[in-house]
């Protein structure tokens, strides 16, 4: 009897056990549901944060020779205003394609007529970097004062004359600059800049007129991306887009009317539109996967002035060359995604 109750002990401490550790496994598996049904958190980037340089002329005539300046600045600069993952810290004008006067006031006059709420903007270098008397501008101290407070990325469509002095006058902020996007450089010196079919070839403007600015970029070593002759050459605003884009909104006539005495300049070259040299630059920023691109190395090398018909003079000139043989690494922009017309001309519609 005494052996059956012992038994009978055993037998109910087994099954207490038993049920004890049932209750446990139940709980843990519980547990371990309850984690797995926790929502991951996606991380989604934010605006992106854009100080734009440019030597904005907008169609404006020329200075001292005839014909028509450059319009593409203003198509860069409308496409970054009209980005809904955009945000302009500042806007600083420098010379170029026109004169610094010129550039300031149209800078302000889209500032006014075009923006709802306003960013400053800040007049900066009439002329190229003087080695022997470096000198800031109002342009450069606003832009050092906002590198102070956060990085941001630069939209520098000009000669870089205000980026470069920036680094020369303050160098250790240059750590604070994510990327500077210019609109510059070739592979070799033979890439010529082919305007039309009747020989005319440009300049690679915006480096020609400040050689030096872009040496100091490369020497500081700071991120650069080139969006050169070669991918603009690609992309084309013909007449018909035009008078699409004058139907959108006040900003996007104004920039479109004075976009037709630049196109019939460019068609009387023997073209069928214009390039939008600078809008490559703006797209690049607003959508990175909408540009190829590849890691290049950059340096400056003297070479006969291809612009000159008839060189024989043997008259030389620096040239921003990009390749994988030596100097400092850049991103070097050469092509877009298809279907890109359409994206461009949809990026202004809105």
């Amino acid at each position: 009897m005494i052996q059956k109750i012992k038994l009978l002990g055993i037998l109910l401490t087994i099954a207490m056990f038993t049920s004890c550790n049932s209750k446990d496994k139940k709980t843990n598996i519980q547990t371990e549901t309850k984690k797995e049904e926790v929502p991951i958190e996606v991380k989604v980037e934010g605006t992106k944060k854009v100080w734009i340089d440019a030597d904005l002329a907008v169609g404006m005539k020329n200075i001292n020779r005839p014909g028509y300046s450059d319009v593409d600045d203003g198509y860069a600069v409308l496409q970054l205003l009209n980005a809904d993952n955009i945000e302009i810290i500042g806007m600083s004008t420098v010379f170029g394609n026109n004169s610094i006067e010129n550039a300031f006031t149209i800078g302000n006059y889209i500032n006014t007529e075009f923006i709802d709420q306003k960013i400053p903007v800040f007049k900066g270098a009439g002329k190229p970097i003087d080695s022997n008397n470096v000198m800031t501008s109002d342009a450069v101290e606003a832009l050092a004062a906002a590198l102070k407070k956060e990085r941001l990325t630069i939209l520098a469509i000009g000669p870089a004359t205000n980026i470069g002095v920036l680094l020369l006058k303050y160098p250790d902020l240059k750590s604070q600059i994510i990327e500077v996007v210019l609109v510059a450089g070739r592979r070799t010196a033979k890439d010529h800049f082919n305007i039309g079919t009747k020989g005319v070839i440009a300049k690679d403007l915006n480096f020609d007129l400040d050689n030096a600015a872009f040496q100091v970029l490369l020497d500081n070593e700071v991120p650069v991306v080139l969006c050169p002759f070669e991918i603009s050459s690609k992309v084309w605003i013909e007449q018909q887009d035009l008078d699409t884009l004058k139907t959108i909104n006040p900003a996007m006539k104004w920039l479109a009317t004075a976009s037709q005495p630049w196109i019939e300049q460019w068609m009387g070259q023997g073209a069928t539109g214009f390039n939008p040299f600078d809008a490559l630059a703006s797209h690049y920023i607003i959508a990175p996967e909408d540009i190829v691109s590849e890691p290049l190395l950059a340096r400056l090398e003297l070479h006969l002035d291809d612009t000159i018909k008839e060189n024989k003079s043997q008259v030389f000139k620096q040239y921003l060359l990009c390749d994988e043989t030596k100097g400092t690494p850049v991103k070097y922009c050469f092509d877009v995604v298809p279907g890109y017309h359409q994206k461009l001309i949809a990026s202004y519609k809105k």
